[in-house]
């Protein structure tokens, strides 16, 4: 791969981690608190940011929200995350291959590698703190849910922050997202800048097709080809 400044940023769960576990009794935990009743139904997660998912779990529970609602509950996710470092640790997982594929672009010329999720910051971090992947990642430059932005919108936020923090420029055709749903190429697209798809969430590889990335994997598990496909996408 020739010397170019490219930005990788990786979305975090199902396409480096599962932490399904662990957010599904964060969630209930933080609906518990802020609604004082138990939770029977989570949202779908794929792809979406964590205000989309709390306002839909409130909605198919029946809550009427409020403008106070979204804060308290993030507050309240937050500090369930906050006190799960433990569980993160033992029932988390790096999915196959996300490890190597991070370590080998990290020792690209010119890559710097970030995130892009729908997570709030806090809870992101630690994820992958928790899971070891936060030392190649650099985490002050990514996009994170923040009640305003579209993924979409995050994308152009991490470009932003990776040029500030670098001093260099990450143009669209430079900037590779690494995700796993549909709405994450959606997102690519709207951004302007490619998509690797993996087929390590709730999508098949024929619906990530279909939704039109640009490179689709089974998973990170050949760790040259990740990297050929990042460096075929951001030919400039």
């Amino acid at each position: 791969m020739s010397t170019l400044n490219r930005l990788v940023l990786w979305n975090i769960d199902h396409t480096l981690v599962d932490v399904g576990r662990v957010t599904r009794d964060a969630y209930a935990e933080a609906f518990q608190r802020t609604v004082g009743r138990p939770l029977l139904r989570l949202a779908p997660t794929p792809g979406r940011t964590e205000s989309e998912i709390i306002f839909e779990t409130l909605a198919f529970n029946d809550v009427v929200t409020t403008d106070d609602h979204l804060p308290s509950f993030v507050s309240a996710l937050t500090e369930a995350f906050a006190s799960r470092r433990a569980d993160l640790r033992a029932h988390g997982r790096v999915l196959a291959g996300a490890r190597e594929a991070v370590e080998a672009l990290a020792h690209v010329p010119g890559v710097v590698q970030s995130v892009l999720t729908g997570s709030i910051q806090p809870n992101a971090v630690l994820k992958v703190t928790e899971l070891g992947l936060a030392d190649r990642l650099d985490l002050g430059a990514g996009g994170y849910e923040n009640g305003v932005y579209s993924k979409a919108a995050l994308l152009e936020v991490a470009r932003a922050r990776a040029g500030e923090r670098h001093g260099a420029r990450y143009p669209e055709s430079a900037t590779v997202y690494i995700a796993d749903s549909p709405r994450d190429v959606q997102a690519a697209h709207i951004a302007g800048s490619p998509i690797i798809a993996v087929a390590t969430g709730s999508a098949t590889e024929a619906e990530l097709r279909s939704a039109g990335a640009d490179r689709v994997l089974a998973t990170l598990a050949d760790t040259d080809t990740v990297v050929d496909a990042v460096a075929e996408l951001t030919r400039i």
